[in-house]
């Protein structure tokens, strides 16, 4: 299978205080201009998705409706991706095909050091080792191989940068 994950795009600050407004932030009109230029890029590269698997939150939403454009399949909201990486989170994934996760840091960074290297550092170790990976507002990493810890090679880490024109 080939795995994407995507870190939503560049979001307005909070209207308010908690967690429910960190929640409810909009994408920027920025973020959506440089999302668009992503989407183009992957599109450019031949990336179409089977599942689109995105956070509730409303800034991974709006980046995944703009990532629908290379969806031929079906698109579901899932909790776990809003919160630390779990197995819950590899069980709804399926085994083949092109699908993308659209999520929060620092859990796609720690979910991308997960499937690439593995439990051999423990689970409590695991979240240190997602600051070796810099995942940028809008940008992809892709991963190919069976969606366990590791069982995925990284076939490319894509800031959005790569693909403004």
């Amino acid at each position: 299978m080939e795995l994407f994950l995507v870190r939503h795009a560049l979001a307005l600050p909070p209207e308010g205080e908690g967690e429910e407004a960190d929640d409810q932030r909009p994408l920027a009109p920025k973020g959506v201009k440089r999302f668009r230029q992503v989407v183009r890029g992957l599109a450019a590269l031949g990336v179409r998705l089977d599942l689109l698997l995105t956070s509730p939150k409303r800034r991974a939403l709006e980046t995944a409706e703009l990532l629908a454009d290379l969806l031929e399949g079906e698109s579901r909201v899932s909790p776990h991706l809003a919160s630390p990486p779990s197995p819950a989170l590899l069980d709804e994934m399926p085994r083949e095909g092109r699908v993308a996760l659209v999520g929060h840091e620092p859990y796609l960074s720690e979910l991308l050091a997960w499937l690439l290297f593995g439990d051999f550092l423990g689970e409590s170790a695991r979240s240190g080792t997602g600051e070796r990976f810099l995942l940028k507002k809008g940008g992809v990493a892709w991963l190919e191989g069976e969606p366990r810890p590791g069982g995925m090679v990284l076939r490319a880490l894509f800031p959005p940068k790569v693909f403004r024109i």
